[in-house]
């Protein structure tokens, strides 16, 4: 008797297929509207601690530096409450607006990103800082448009997805997985010439998730990925300073003065904090041994002030978001509604994994923030616009 030898492409197809027949035979059956709500309620409440927590951080992690530079202990502090000030807005607007509006406003959005960031590399409007042009604005007001494009991009891919939807598995492929990856191109193109390597990376991890539940072949979705880290390993290799944080996150004790310096300052200030920490506001990191203490590196405070247990809390909070996030992305059958909420979640994620990963040395330094908590505006109010997004999808998802 024949048998029949199933590929994993099979056995992907068939878990989707069966999750399509349970959608078809319950439509309702996304989200009770009991639980719609709950939802919606609880990725509002760890967004709004999450933010609040890293407003009290920024102020613990930067009142060293600020009172040394600018004279006073609130500076940092004031220009992030400003800017969640402003993402809260964004956030509140967000949940009001129906999240199906986004599908008419994803390509003007797309447009405005590609144009932004081409802004940031000419001469005379991009703005420097650490041998990186990612910022526009004169000053303290300054914003970074790749964050920006992660929102835009998100959007895009998921109209473009949503709009194949009715064409079948069978031509996916060749309706969306092209189109998509040439939009993923040009935008991660600018963001090298920045360059900003980490920001490239998460949006990849994203637009590889959307596709993968949009129904593209694994093997596909394989191939481009060991291509995109072959292309990310290269790059890597090719700047001097990306080599230095390779070669830091190999061995930082080989050079620790220079290039491992901020990778084992961020383990002393973790090490340090113990199971309880030091007490909030008593970090001895942020006294100037610990660089970029209240942006990049701000877990790193975390760690130390609040100890092993604060750290554990702050990583539940965004398990907590992440799964909120994919219940909503499980249960919503609208597939373009389905395919936001899996980019965001899936943004919030990896973002998330990839700067902790960092301050404790098991992923490279990429510069990549945590979400709702570092400091950072445009970081902030977009990620909070985001938030609200996925929420209201929540909220509609019954």
């Amino acid at each position: 008797m024949a048998t029949t030898t199933r590929t994993p492409d099979d056995l992907v197809d068939e878990g989707r297929d069966h999750l399509n027949a349970t959608r078809r035979r319950h439509p309702a059956g996304r989200l009770r509207p009991g639980r719609a709500t709950g939802t919606c309620l609880a990725i509002l409440g760890l967004v709004g601690f999450l933010t609040l927590f890293g407003l009290v951080m920024v102020i613990s992690a930067s009142s060293v530096t600020d009172l040394k530079e600018h004279g006073t202990t609130w500076y940092s502090f004031k220009r992030q409450a400003l800017w969640a000030i402003v993402g809260t807005f964004g956030l509140v607007l967000a949940v009001r607006v129906h999240y199906r509006r986004w599908r008419r406003w994803a390509g003007p959005m797309l447009v405005g990103s590609l144009a932004l960031l081409v802004l940031v590399l000419v001469p005379g409007i991009g703005a420097e800082a650490n041998g990186a042009s990612r910022w526009i604005g004169v000053g303290a007001l300054r914003v970074q448009p790749s964050e920006f494009a992660k929102l835009a991009v998100l959007l895009f891919v998921a109209k473009l997805l949503s709009d194949r939807e009715r064409e079948g598995k069978a031509r996916v492929a060749a309706l969306t997985l092209k189109p998509t990856l040439v939009v993923f191109g040009a935008v991660a193109a600018l963001l090298m010439l920045q360059p900003n390597l980490g920001t490239t990376i998460a949006l990849g991890a994203i637009v590889l998730t959307m596709l993968f539940i949009h129904g593209a072949r694994v093997h596909h979705l394989g191939g481009i990925a060991l291509l995109g880290a072959g292309a990310a390993a290269f790059l890597a290799l090719q700047a001097s300073y990306r080599r230095a944080r390779v070669t830091a996150f190999l061995n930082p004790w080989a050079d620790p003065s220079d290039t491992g310096y901020q990778t084992i300052q961020s383990l002393v200030g973790i090490a340090s904090g113990g199971l309880f920490g030091v007490g909030l506001g008593a970090s001895r990191a942020k006294y100037e041994f610990l660089p970029e203490a209240h942006t990049d590196f701000i877990f790193a405070i975390v760690a130390e002030e609040l100890g092993l247990l604060g750290a554990a809390v702050v990583i539940g909070l965004f398990v907590a978001l992440v799964y909120f996030g994919v219940r909503v992305a499980l249960d919503t059958a609208d597939p373009f509604g389905r395919l936001v909420a899996t980019g965001i979640t899936t943004w919030f994620g990896v973002q998330a994994f990839i700067n902790i990963g960092a301050v404790v040395a098991v992923l490279p330094i990429t510069g990549v923030p945590l979400p709702f908590v570092s400091f950072g505006g445009s970081s902030l109010v977009v990620t909070l616009v985001a938030a609200g997004i996925l929420a209201n999808i929540a909220s509609h998802a019954e």
